[in-house]
């Protein structure tokens, strides 16, 4: 995206006003998405279950459509020769791993119990979100707040394997071991390492797969010239409209669950805020006290504060039922973080203005 091309040590003042249309008025193009998925869902007759039937194993292939076109062109430039940059970096890489596996989900647990103990449906569902640590829409935001695009695929490659790994096992004991010792009431996660594989593979491996590969062939062919200043800015707005298409699809799908019952959306949206910040801020502040860069602090407090909302409602959906409040908790997962999300990628460029002018030392950009 545009954003990203300026270079990391370029005026930062600059950064906004280098900004395109695109993506200068992105939080009007998002709202203006929210809002024609929501009334397409509330007005249209049998849209949302004629979209929830294009599905294969669970997956929504409009969705899936949306994904890979928003996530391909920031993966194709991603320059894969200096990812062992980002392998070498262990504070970055431990504090990920801390961030989403240990943290996040202890942070959701507790919002979600403290904020709605009368609303154990939501409480559940909003634990499953807090599980499903994030490998699709992170990419973007990280990109447009001018992150660490190598940082990005590894952080975001890591939480995939975690994720097959983990996420079910966590599911069991944040649902029904530590409740029980804490003499709260429990709930069960029937989950399988398939479904996690697949929403993993289609949502992370095929666009990876397809950037690498783009930027292999591309210079082997053409050159990196050629690649990085006629190739990439072609493709580049199409990580916009696949996510702006990926709002639409999504909201239509639950738009009627979402506009027919406000009051229950502001009580999931309001551990959803208070997550979003806690993670975010916390991240953020953890990655510039252990002296990683701007673009690396960026990309490590994005990835702990998104979430795979995909795979979170596929979960709930498939083990609870399609109009279950875990489902609906899911849903609301993304209304919330869309907005909140884009909000931040603003704050990190503001911050970015700082933090050029009183760098901090150690990281790599």
């Amino acid at each position: 995206m545009s954003t990203q091309e300026a270079d990391s040590t370029s005026n930062a003042p600059a950064v906004v006003g280098k900004l395109s249309t695109l993506d200068r008025f992105l939080p009007v193009w998002i709202l203006a998405a929210m809002v024609v998925g929501l009334a397409a869902g509330r007005l249209v007759p049998g849209l949302g279950p004629a979209l929830d039937a294009i599905a294969v194993d669970g997956v929504s292939l409009p969705i899936a459509l949306g994904l890979l076109i928003m996530m391909y062109p920031v993966l194709a430039k991603v320059r894969y020769d200096r990812l062992d940059t980002v392998t070498a970096d262990r504070p970055l890489l431990v504090s990920s791993l801390l961030l989403n596996w240990v943290l996040g989900p202890a942070v959701m647990f507790a919002l979600a119990w403290l904020l709605l103990p009368d609303l154990p449906e939501y409480r559940t569902g909003l634990i499953i979100v807090g599980l499903a640590r994030c490998i699709a829409m992170v990419i973007i935001w990280n990109d447009l707040a001018c992150g660490d695009r190598e940082a990005a695929a590894v952080l975001v490659a890591l939480n995939s394997v975690f994720q097959v790994i983990a996420f079910a096992g966590l599911g069991w004991f944040y649902l029904d071991v530590l409740p029980g010792w804490l003499g709260l009431p429990q709930a069960d996660l029937a989950v399988s390492a398939w479904q996690i594989a697949t929403s993993v593979l289609i949502f992370l491996g095929v666009p990876l797969l397809s950037g690498y590969l783009s930027r292999r062939v591309g210079e082997r062919t053409k050159g990196r010239e050629w690649y990085e200043s006629r190739f990439l800015p072609r493709i580049g707005p199409f990580a916009l409209y696949g996510l702006l298409f990926t709002i639409v699809v999504l909201f239509a799908l639950q738009g009627d669950a979402i506009t027919s019952r406000p009051f229950d959306v502001a009580r999931i949206a309001l551990p959803l805020l208070a997550y979003f910040a806690i993670m975010w801020a916390g991240s953020f502040l953890l990655g510039r006290a252990i002296g990683l860069s701007y673009e690396r602090t960026t990309t490590l407090a994005f990835t702990a504060a998104g979430n795979n909302f995909e795979l979170a409602i596929a979960v709930a959906i498939a083990t609870f039922g399609v109009t279950s409040g875990q489902a609906l908790a899911g849903v609301v997962g993304p209304l919330i973080e869309v907005p909140v999300l884009v909000g931040l990628v603003y704050v990190s460029l503001a911050a970015r203005r700082r933090w050029t002018r009183h760098p901090t030392p150690g990281g790599t950009p």
